[in-house]
């Protein structure tokens, strides 16, 4: 029975102090917390917890992203698999729980309820109502996760409906996905058992559904970040309020986690206090983790930092078990099937024309939001750029087909068979020629990102279901990197993240207008629009 002895300045959240005391760790467990007199130079508390995330957004299977986490502090995560289970189905669920059980990190897992997350996709695989309720009776799978058809639920949807009871007969949590929603309509959503929601981007919205008695997460992912809008809430209402990535590219994984976000909040002048309950008790409590926080008899996941400015992390411990130290992950990788779902051919530059008209529907993209914004232009002007879906379930002809602003590209394409939700191939570049040539390198590796200018072509594959790699995360991170600059300085993008953005161009739930395989989509009516205006 191994024995661990820490002498360290402990943060209590109980009694809000900090105090210098021995910490004895038996059999992964904290055995006993006993205040000293002696001077010490660092500081445990409870490990960070990402209470809102899909792990297929890092494009690492669960063991190599724990293994880029666990540097930052990050001991748990709430994860929804909705991403690969949208290319395997059940298959997919089960990869993810069966991965993430060969490393000792804490992954938590939700029954996705919106698998397509619409009908106007092409997806790989579908989760009826059965499938939820039969994944909600496994005792590994503690919560309903984001309910993204907040228009379904609101109309009273029965498929929608069922899901939801199912998670309620097992009392489970369900998690929210309503941007923009507000007044009666946000009132029924909640209503209906929703407890959580991600996507307020203002300070209003946020703050009215707190107010109605939901609990709100403050998201920073590589393309959506919402911190700077509702932080200023965290005062009042820290104990209905938890940190998330939601989606969190392998390159800002590797710079840093919710850590940031601990650093960032009380840097404003938060109290340190709200913000670590916000970062670790608030997810335990409310999606009953398996993760300890910082108590006598409970699991020893904690961590060792330098101070409580800057929150170095010196040591990361899971169960006792040390996991990172002084910025180095101990985790080894592990060895891993790669199922997919790939059934398309590669196309022609032909098949991505579109009839000339003199105005056009435009999706209108602006930075570090998933919004996009319907706007009417002349197909010529500047940085008007076509965009495509292509169904890689199927070889079927294109019919995604749109155009689109604020990618900034100025020459070339890029493509991604990461497309959220149903993980299409989609594709925006400045000429049909480059638009094939980028979707045809992800079609030949079955999956992947890639880039391509005048004279060069780049490209990361993606070998596992097409959205992520079963390649060791440290060399994954610095090959996105690699990609992601070369769009930025070579093809000429100023978006933050442009790989993350153009994945959300097809997430057909978040409004106003975005694109799927089966063509221009108006998620404010739900309905299909065509891509020239009248």
């Amino acid at each position: 029975m191994e024995t661990i002895t820490k002498k360290t300045n402990i943060v209590d959240l109980d009694k809000r102090r900090v105090y210098p005391a021995s910490v004895i760790i038996r059999d992964g467990k904290i055995l006993s917390i006993t205040s000293i007199e002696e001077q010490c130079d660092t500081y445990m508390l409870g490990g960070f917890i990402d209470a809102h995330i899909h792990i297929e957004s890092s494009m690492l299977i669960p063991s190599e992203f724990a293994r880029l986490a666990v540097v930052h502090g990050t001991v748990a995560t709430v994860s929804d698999p909705h991403e690969i289970a949208n290319v395997l189905g059940m298959d997919g669920v089960e990869f993810m729980l069966n991965n993430a059980e060969k490393s000792p990190f804490k992954f938590t897992f939700g029954a996705s309820p919106c698998v397509p997350a619409t009908p106007f996709e092409t997806s790989g695989a579908q989760l009826n109502a059965k499938d939820v309720e039969k994944l909600l009776q496994n005792p590994k799978i503690k919560f309903l996760s984001e309910v993204m058809n907040f228009p379904g639920v609101v109309a009273g949807d029965a498929d929608m409906l069922k899901k939801i009871a199912a998670a309620k007969r097992v009392n489970k949590p369900i998690d929210g996905h309503a941007p923009a929603l507000r007044g009666t309509d946000l009132k029924k959503y909640i209503d209906a058992g929703i407890t959580t929601d991600h996507e307020a981007f203002s300070y209003e919205e946020g703050l009215e559904k707190l107010q109605n008695g939901m609990k709100i997460l403050i998201r920073e992912g590589s393309a959506a970040k919402n911190f700077d809008a509702l932080h200023p809430l965290i005062d009042k209402y820290h104990q209905q309020m938890m940190f998330c990535s939601d989606d969190r590219h392998p390159n800002d994984l590797l710079r840093g986690h919710i850590n940031d976000l601990v650093v960032r909040a009380i840097a404003l002048g938060h109290n340190m206090f709200d913000v670590l309950e916000m970062a670790t008790r608030n997810p335990i409590k409310h999606y009953n983790l398996d993760v300890g926080e910082l108590k006598e008899g409970e699991n020893a996941d904690f961590i060792i930092v330098e101070d409580l400015k800057n929150f170095k992390v010196l040591e990361t411990y899971i169960d006792g078990k040390l996991v990172a130290k002084d910025g180095k992950s101990l985790l080894a990788s592990v060895d891993e099937t790669k199922p997919n779902n790939f059934h398309t051919s590669k196309k022609d530059p032909k098949e991505f024309f579109i009839p000339l008209c003199d105005h056009v529907e435009v999706i209108a993209v602006v930075d570090h939001e998933l919004m996009t914004y319907e706007k009417v232009s002349k197909p010529k002007k500047e940085d008007i750029l076509k965009i495509a879906v292509i169904n890689r379930y199927e070889n079927a002809p294109i019919k995604g087909l749109a155009y689109t602003q604020g990618f900034h590209l100025k020459n070339g394409a890029i493509a991604s068979s990461v497309a959220h939700d149903s993980h299409n191939i989609i594709v925006v570049g400045t000429s049909d020629e480059a638009m094939a040539k980028a979707a045809n390198l992800v079609i030949e590796s079955q999956g992947g990102i890639s880039a391509v200018s005048n004279d060069t072509s780049m490209h990361l594959a993606l070998d596992v279901a097409g959205i992520m790699s079963g390649e060791d995360a440290y060399k994954v991170a610095q090959e996105y990197e690699a990609i992601d600059s070369f769009v930025k300085k070579e093809l000429g993008s100023t978006l933050s993240a442009p790989f993350m953005t153009l994945s959300f161009m097809a997430l057909l739930v978040i409004p106003e207008i975005k694109l799927s395989d089966k063509g221009l989509f108006d998620g404010r009516s739900f309905h299909f629009i065509p891509p020239c205006k009248e």
